[in-house]
């Protein structure tokens, strides 16, 4: 592509830019994978060609959403994961790896919030996020980092996060819910340096407020959809599929050389605040 003997720009193989965002073929362990982002990370990989292993406490949900997939052409399949037990997760990756041979990239899409206000904020409320926006995301990382340091092929590891990670919320209780984000932004900044010389990258995917069945109800109420629209840039509440651009960045040779970042997707909320 250049001329070595005029540039010091190394020559850049052309089909290594046409498979920049490729990911057919690999396979892509999605724990939280029928919430409102997980399944448009489901549908996504799995249209490009990735096998997808869908998991979540309701097998119910997992199985049906991979059942779609799998009328539609793609190739997945729906497991039993309880995030707040270790033994769960670990059984759940171990089924993974039997059926796929491995796991080239994690997508953990697992995650709560329970709101209480500081002064009302109980130690079981507070206990229960933590499990399972926290805890579950260290052993997740160190089941699927087992599987990836053995096989040593690299992978990936992408966690979804929230602006919650950086930025608290006026009025609200999200006491427990922006101290595990942020704790998580640490997790995967250690992780990185530690599985870095694997060749297995971590990284995080921070989205605002998204279009989804759990926030539907406060954005019907006039107050707080202004508030929300008024903080954000662009104006709008983000979709689905606009978080799964950067996660499919992140799993795709594309995202080779990034690891321990975390990218905001969220209309400009935190470039501003």
């Amino acid at each position: 592509m250049t001329d070595t003997n005029s540039t010091l720009t190394p020559d850049v193989a052309l089909d290594t830019l046409d498979n920049l965002f490729t990911v057919r073929g690999t396979r892509v362990f999605i724990p939280g994978g029928y919430g409102a982002i997980g399944e448009a990370v489901a549908w996504a990989f799995a249209r490009h060609g990735a096998r997808v292993a869908i998991a979540g406490p309701n097998l119910e949900k997992a199985e049906g959403l991979a059942g779609t997939i799998r009328k539609s052409g793609g190739e997945a399949i729906g497991l039993h994961l309880d995030a707040r037990d270790v033994a769960s997760i670990n059984m759940a990756t171990s089924e993974v790896i039997e059926k796929f041979g491995g796991i080239d990239t994690m997508v953990n899409c697992v995650g709560i919030q329970r709101e209480q206000t500081l002064m009302d904020v109980t130690e079981e409320v507070f206990d229960d996020v933590y499990k399972v926006n926290l805890k579950s995301a260290m052993f997740l990382s160190q089941a699927v980092a087992r599987d990836q340091i053995a096989r040593g092929e690299g992978g990936r590891q992408v966690h979804l996060l929230s602006v919650r990670s950086q930025l608290a919320l006026r009025g609200r209780g999200y006491s427990a819910y922006c101290a595990t984000k942020g704790a998580l932004v640490m997790l995967v900044k250690q992780h990185a340096v530690e599985l870095a010389p694997y060749n297995i990258t971590v990284n995080g995917v921070a989205p605002t407020f998204i279009q989804s069945d759990r926030i539907r109800n406060h954005l019907e109420r006039k107050d707080f959809r202004d508030f929300i629209l008024e903080r954000n840039p662009l104006g709008r509440i983000g979709e689905p599929v606009e978080v799964v651009g950067q996660i499919m960045a992140f799993a795709a040779p594309a995202g080779n050389y990034m690891t321990g970042q975390v990218v905001y997707v969220d209309g400009g909320v935190t470039a501003s605040q």
